[in-house]
């Protein structure tokens, strides 16, 4: 939007006006505008008309109209109007191919007058340094592979490292087997759930009996919120429509499928977002593309794909829906296994999302967008569920995984032996962060909104550990080694000039031994949770040697992963 320049004073400029007028101005151009200044008041000669309006103090800064709140980007940008002066300066905006151009409606009886040399000269001169002072155009991604895949990944993500995955939805009514229950009972027919319906439900139950059940009843969003605060989570991704087809918000294509008009009457996925965003916790959206029933998704699957009504009826509303309602921070997309990306219209979704969304900076996506897009486009890549490279991927990437080892959703048949260990969690956060990754972890809720504790407790678990050994994962770097395979199993990150050892076993003889470091002249060794520096040699043979401290198990800051701190080694 063009600036606006109003001179204050007819002949001669008072300090006061000379304030408002440039303080509008980078400290360059305000340079040259004083330099100028007595050329300016030579060469300005304004009509009565000019004069008593010129006069007229502004009242307040100009304030633009946004127009990206709208719902969708098909639909044109309509008037904005800018205050300036006090008064309100309508402004059209008229479509021109991919451009605007602004018609600025000029007052009744004002003329335009000729101006002097030396104003010209001041104009040039500001409007070249307000060039070089304002910053390139954003660059425009274009709807293909190359383009998109070119985006930098906001930073934000990469030092987030840990993250709290919410999979909760009608699925979570039934609790049995997995969040797949619909599927495996009605579109594999597997018999143990077709068993399970008969002996707890009558006779033509539908899945669709299950929605009412869905009450959230228990669901308090500040109280989730605090909870993953105190685990250490940097952002929250919420299923906000599983393969079910449910959605988790008012959403306006899923009639009396959502949660506004069927179950607990909440829009769950606003709700959870306010609270997170008070903690200034990163807001991440699961959708999933597909809806295994859903009768234009068969009917476009009956054809091949060669149709796409379920696309254009259902999946991209609630997409551009979703980003213009809640502003994520993060797209965690699934579902896209049947078909490719151009069946789903990704490429242009992605390019709206990056060029013209409210939340074009700061958005990151991953990776499932179509078959054969897992680990090759997208943001950041998730390629599989529970991925594990074996060695430091050229690519962000992110492990996702869950507390429950043998389902994503809340399921009642879930015994002890299939909770993750608290050790088997940080261990697996470690290593995953030590190759440049992100540890997305995941829970199930209850059909009431509650976590229930084993849950909870494996989530403080990793928060206790983290107030002690954060430093070492938030923010950091991978270092030139990642891991030693060695008795102690040591996985090293690294921040500006520390590098960090994250050893998982204790050694037994209390001297912890790391090849990779070279200690120099500067070299300090400290223990995150412990005072003091530790006592350290080095052998020909077995590179350092730390004396870790002598201290009673209560003493030690963890139960388990201990974190060593070098700085001053290469």
């Amino acid at each position: 939007m063009d600036s606006f320049l109003n001179v204050s004073s007819p002949h001669t400029l008072g300090l006061a006006h000379l304030h408002d007028l440039t303080s509008q101005l980078s400290p360059f151009s305000r340079f040259l505008f004083v330099l100028q200044r007595s050329a300016v008041n030579a060469s300005l000669r304004l009509s009565p008309f000019e004069h008593q309006r010129a006069l007229l103090r502004p009242e307040e800064e100009a304030t633009r109209a946004n127009l990206s709140r709208l719902s969708h980007p098909f639909f044109l940008s309509g008037q904005s109007l800018v205050r300036v002066g006090g008064a309100a300066r309508r402004h059209l905006r008229v479509k021109s191919g991919p451009r605007r151009r602004r018609v600025a409606m000029r007052a009744p009886g004002m003329r335009s007058r000729p101006a002097g040399p030396a104003l010209l000269l001041l104009l040039l001169l500001l409007g070249a340094a307000e060039s070089v002072r304002r910053a390139q155009p954003p660059r425009r991604y274009t709807p293909d592979w190359p383009s998109l895949d070119s985006r930098p990944l906001p930073a934000w993500f990469d030092e987030a490292k840990f993250g709290v995955f919410i999979h909760w939805g009608v699925f979570s009514v039934p609790a049995w087997g997995s969040e797949w229950f619909w599927w495996h009972w009605q579109g594999e027919g597997r018999p143990q759930y077709q068993r399970f319906m008969r002996d707890n439900y009558p006779p033509g139950f539908s899945y669709a009996d299950f929605g009412p059940q869905f009450t959230a009843r228990f669901f308090h969003p500040e109280e989730w919120a605090d909870l993953f605060q105190a685990a250490g989570a940097k952002y929250v991704v919420l299923t906000t429509k599983h393969h079910e087809g449910f959605t988790n918000w008012p959403s306006p294509v899923s009639w009396n499928w959502n949660s506004k008009d069927v179950g607990p009457h909440r829009d769950l996925v606003g709700e959870l977002g306010t609270a997170l965003r008070k903690r200034n916790i990163r807001y991440g959206l699961y959708h999933s593309l597909l809806e295994w029933f859903h009768p234009l998704y068969l009917l476009d699957k009956k054809n091949g794909f060669k149709t796409q009504h379920f696309v254009s009826a259902k999946t991209m509303p609630e997409l551009y829906n979703l980003v213009n309602s809640y502003k994520p921070d993060l797209i965690w997309s699934d579902g896209e296994w049947e078909c490719p990306d151009t069946y789903w219209n990704s490429t242009n979704f992605l390019s709206w999302l990056y060029n013209d969304s409210p939340v074009k900076d700061e958005v990151v996506v991953n990776d499932r967008w179509g078959q054969n897009c897992s680990c090759h486009h997208g943001g950041y890549y998730n390629c599989e569920d529970k991925f594990k490279p074996q060695s430091l991927p050229d690519h962000k990437w992110e492990m996702c995984t869950s507390i429950d080892k043998f389902s994503w959703g809340y399921r009642r048949d879930m015994a002890m032996s299939d909770v993750t260990e608290e050790s088997e969690i940080i261990s697996e956060l470690v290593q995953t962060v030590s190759l440049g990754g992100n540890y997305l972890l995941n829970i199930g809720p209850t059909k009431d909104g509650l976590i229930v504790p084993i849950f909870q407790e494996r989530l403080l678990a990793v928060g206790k550990w983290l107030s002690i050994n954060g430093e070492a994962i938030y923010a950091s770097k991978p270092w030139r080694v990642q891991w030693e395979k060695n008795t102690t199993s040591v996985w090293y990150t690294s921040k500006e000039l520390a590098v960090y050892a994250i050893f998982l076993h204790w050694p037994e003889d209390g001297v912890l031994n790391l090849e990779s470091p070279i200690t120099t002249s500067t070299t300090k060794i400290t223990m995150l949770g412990i005072q003091g520096d530790l006592k350290w040699s080095t052998d020909p043979d077995k590179g350092l040697l730390i004396s870790l401290p002598q201290l009673p198990p209560s003493a030690v800051p963890a139960e388990f992963a201990w974190t060593i701190k070098l700085t001053g080694v290469k």
